[in-house]
């Protein structure tokens, strides 16, 4: 129970850093495209991205660890030698993929390391949607053989890269909402442009999360909803979709209504209240974020078929 305990909040704190820091790096790509104010804010960026790819590279080598115990069946971590973790690594699939893992993370260390007089948004990007995307091989998506297991691991992956692009997108939003107009007078009018200049891709993170989470569970309970009522997985996973909706309700109100509120309010110079109101509102869907990568790194470690006892 302890271990499990360790695994869940090791999954959590992987699942949070390493998508944040692909999110951020999308965010950055994209609202330089809505305006070019938003690399005043480089710095605080590159400071955020630079603790999610250490930390993501601390919390690998911890879970790599974990797994090399339950693997070797060694009772201490004392007891787990060079030769037990090189087999781990070498000759499973979730070792592999945790090994291209720590290359990308380091490549994404260096990138942020190297970092000048403008930040590499791109590179960052890429590599981090790597090391995201080895994630997929330790939950449910590294079960299955063959066709199916490749459907599954697509799958898994697109999931992990569209959640990874909202999660960044808040913590990059909410980052500009926290910051005061006394000390970033241009914040108030980038978070407008990013705010109202994200419906685009916010509707094609959403398509993909729906398109990808429906086939996930088809893959993985089946064509049936007896499961999300019968079995320990299936109601943590009601608890997810319910949290993903609620999610979606305040993108929505964000998207139509408060975002531009602040816009009007910019052109009227009174943007205080209606920033206010934006920020709440991320903060809350923030959190609602984090409740629902807490169920994720929960549903990774629960097997989809038992009943569960409670």
């Amino acid at each position: 129970m302890a271990d499990d305990g360790l695994n869940i909040a090791l999954r959590f704190g992987l699942y949070v850093s390493m998508a944040s820091l692909f999110g951020v790096a999308v965010f950055g790509l994209y609202a330089l495209r809505l305006t070019v104010k938003f690399a005043y804010f480089d710095r605080a960026y590159v400071r955020f991205t630079a603790a999610a790819a250490v930390l993501s590279l601390l919390l690998s080598i911890a879970s790599m660890l974990v797994m090399a115990r339950a693997m070797s069946g060694a009772e201490s971590y004392s007891e787990l030698t060079i030769h037990i973790l090189g087999m781990v690594v070498t000759d499973t699939g979730m070792g592999l993929a945790w090994a291209l893992r720590i290359v990308a993370l380091l490549a994404c260390v260096i990138v942020v390391a190297s970092s000048g007089a403008r930040f590499h948004y791109g590179l960052l990007a890429a590599f981090s949607a790597l090391a995201l995307a080895t994630l997929a091989w330790s939950g449910h998506a590294a079960m299955n053989d063959g066709v199916k297991g490749m459907i599954h691991l697509v799958s898994d992956i697109a999931h992990l890269l569209a959640a990874g692009a909202w999660v960044g997108a808040l913590f990059s939003f909410v980052m500009l909402a926290v910051m005061k107009p006394k000390f970033y007078p241009d914040a108030p009018e980038v978070l407008s442009k990013t705010s109202n200049g994200f419906g685009r891709l916010g509707t094609v993170i959403v398509a993909t999360l729906m398109t990808t989470g429906i086939a996930n569970y088809l893959l993985i309970i089946g064509p049936s909803i007896k499961g999300l009522i019968t079995t320990q997985y299936g109601m943590l996973l009601s608890v997810k979709l319910a949290l993903f909706l609620g999610m979606l309700a305040l993108a929505t109100a964000n998207r139509f209504f408060l975002g531009p509120r602040v816009e009007l309010a910019l052109q009227a110079g009174n943007q205080l209240e209606a920033v206010s109101l934006l920020r709440r509102s991320m903060l809350t869907e923030t959190a609602l974020v984090v409740l629902v990568i807490a169920c994720v790194a929960w549903l990774g470690v629960l097997a989809p078929t038992v009943r569960g006892a409670g």
